[in-house]
């Protein structure tokens, strides 16, 4: 198209964009959408090249991005998050990563005919998942939190390993040919000690500046930026490869240090991240040759893509679980799920080069061996990973829950509509006794502050996409709705009208959606209930229309929220007219009919003449 260097930057940062938008539209696997933009107006249609047109910046824009991306995933490895299930977790990352390096080289061995020297140098980077491929499939997977926490781990912890190993097993083929010395293998091990403590020194030494104020807040996350591109490539220039170890020490050394203000940083790189995804996928893709893509459907590779889907995945995962807490149905979909991405893809290139020039003729075919693992995995992964966990039962309800920040009579009602429709649904409060009603009606309930650090351990609000903040105290409300915001998103986040002031003084970056309307405060729900005003569900059809039930109500009536005919929930909030179609189920706060109020008239009069009985 446009032979510009410009234009290719802004086009390859456009698709990938626009990719996870689509992506996030139709709830499809972003990875896949990136990987077949990136290839239509690469090697089909032809339009950019990035690696032609970033010439010699192309391999070192990779490595950087790859770098940042690893650290960000690394920022999220707290150590309290796998107590429990660190035994299956520490085998998966040793003794699986071994049986999947061994396994992976002898089936490029005789399955891809590739000789052994380059087939354990392969099977080593194969061993790699990465954030950049499990992260994006977790958050559209929504699994329960063992096995996601197991496959981000793994992808994060195992990453920079992989890399290594193949580094490993180059320089010990190497060393057996006598290409090089025994001094020059052991440098390969001090060096890698070397990027390790690197990253340690450099993320105790950014959480002790952090720590004694001497880093203004404006000045933390652009300091934690450059630190990282500094600690990655000094290790990197020391010695191939060992910067991927370097910035994942220093993530998780970080993440462990439990600094106040590590969460900002966190959403900052993973705004940083979500970009550099996007436009790596498809720069890699659009890079690829058509003689490449051709090769992929050689019988070789397809026999070597088959092999390390159903069967070296599987057995690494299998094996090395054995005696460990892991049920069948968490081994099954671990076992299954390993998708190869950016590492795999920039590694193989470097390693292609490397072993061509020392005489392997068959590494050759490593690009396009690598291609087809990585397309085949990130396609046959990205469709299937929610259906599979949806089938064993891993993954978290398909109806979305609500978590309600706030004990009252009002909320406990408004919980118990939400179950009788089958919806998750949780009451938090940091008082024991506000909570009362909600344990009288068997609403689940969880005493706790919502804004602590230790509730994301204790507590697992990943099946509740949609949180209701309703205490009595409107500033808190509105600080528990700030606090979500980057998880959420502010179209999931609701408080109840403001009891002093006036909502239109209130900032609307600040806080949730006001409920249902200005003057509905929680006092006033409150007092509704106390009144004995009560819930009702009242579907429409074709033939009582929304149009009709709104014209019939109580006068007094209020709309809750929506249930739609698929299941999802709709919220009544200022500036946000719902309507309501066939099919869809309208939830309301109103007077109880006259037969209903003659029927707790006769309830309460049996239950005193029983009281006088027992007198």
């Amino acid at each position: 198209m446009l032979d510009s260097l410009l234009f290719d930057l802004m086009f390859v940062i456009f698709l990938g964009i626009a990719s996870q938008w689509v992506a996030w539209r139709t709830r499809m696997p972003a990875i896949v959408l990136m990987s077949i933009a990136g290839l239509l107006v690469g090697p089909v249609f032809g339009w950019i090249n990035p690696e032609a047109s970033f010439g010699e910046l192309f391999g070192p824009i990779i490595s950087l991005a790859v770098a940042i991306i690893l650290f960000e995933g690394s920022l999220n490895l707290d150590f309290r998050e796998v107590r429990g299930f660190n035994k299956p977790l520490l085998r998966i990352v040793t003794l699986g990563a071994f049986i999947a390096w061994i396994a992976g080289s002898l089936a490029a061995h005789y399955l891809a005919g590739l000789s052994l020297a380059v087939s354990f140098v392969i099977g080593g980077l194969f061993i790699v998942t990465g954030p950049t491929v499990i992260l994006p499939l977790l958050r559209q997977a929504k699994l329960k939190p063992r096995p996601a926490a197991i496959l981000k781990w793994e992808g994060i912890v195992v990453d920079p390993f992989g890399a290594l190993l193949a580094v490993f097993a180059f320089e010990f083929i190497q060393f057996i040919n006598k290409d090089v010395t025994l001094q020059a293998l052991l440098t390969f091990f001090a060096a890698s000690i070397f990027a390790a403590l690197l990253g340690v020194l450099a993320g105790k030494g950014l959480g002790w500046m952090f720590g004694k104020g001497n880093v203004p807040e404006f000045l933390k996350s652009p300091m934690v930026f450059a630190v990282v591109l500094f600690t990655f490539v000094i290790s990197d220039e020391i010695m191939h490869e060992t910067g991927l170890l370097a910035v994942t020490a220093m993530g998780m050394t970080m993440a462990n240090l439990h600094i106040a203000s590590i969460q900002d940083m966190r959403h900052f790189k993973e705004n940083i991240t979500v970009l550099l995804v996007s436009s790596i996928f498809v720069m890699l893709t659009a890079s690829l040759q058509p003689e490449t893509l051709l090769r992929i459907f050689d019988w070789r590779i397809i026999s070597f893509v088959a092999a390390m889907l159903f069967v070296v995945r599987p057995l690494s995962i299998w094996l090395s679980t054995i005696g460990t807490d892991l049920t069948n149905k968490e081994k099954a979909l671990i076992g299954w799920i390993a998708p190869r991405g950016i590492v795999a893809l920039t590694v193989s290139g470097y390693f292609a080069n490397v072993l061509l020039e020392k005489g392997y003729e068959d590494a050759e075919l490593l690009t396009a061996l690598t291609f087809a693992l990585v397309f085949s995995t990130v396609v046959a992964h990205g469709f299937t990973i929610g259906w599979l966990a949806k089938k064993l039962n891993l993954a978290s309800s398909e109806s979305p829950g609500v978590l309600i920040v706030g004990g009252n009579r009002f909320t406990t009602e408004l919980a118990k509509s939400l179950k009788e429709l089958n919806h998750q649904v949780l009451i938090m409060d940091n008082s024991f006794f506000h909570l009362s009603e909600a344990r009288k009606a068997g609403i689940p309930s969880q005493m706790g502050e919502i804004l602590s650090e230790q509730t994301e351990y204790n507590v697992d609000l990943t099946p509740y996409p949609i949180l209701i903040a309703a205490t009595e105290v409107d500033s808190y409300n509105a600080l528990v709705c700030s606090n979500f915001v980057p998880e959420l998103g502010r179209n999931s986040l609701f408080q109840t009208a403001l009891h002093k002031g006036d909502v239109s003084d209130i900032n609307q970056s600040l806080g949730g959606s006001i409920l249902f309307n200005p003057n509905e405060t929680i006092y006033k729900l409150n007092d509704r209930i106390e009144r004995g005003q009560i819930i009702r569900k009242t579907p429409i059809t074709e033939q009582y229309t929304y149009t009709q039930y709104l014209k019939e109500r109580e006068e007094d009536t209020l709309l809750l929220y929506l249930m739609r005919e698929n299941g999802t929930l709709e919220f009544y909030s200022v500036n946000n007219e719902l309507q309501a179609g066939p099919g869809d189920t309208v939830i309301s706060l109103t007077r109880p009919t006259k037969e209903l109020v003659k029927l707790q008239e006769r309830i309460e009069a049996d239950r005193s003449k029983q009281a006088q009985s027992k007198e």
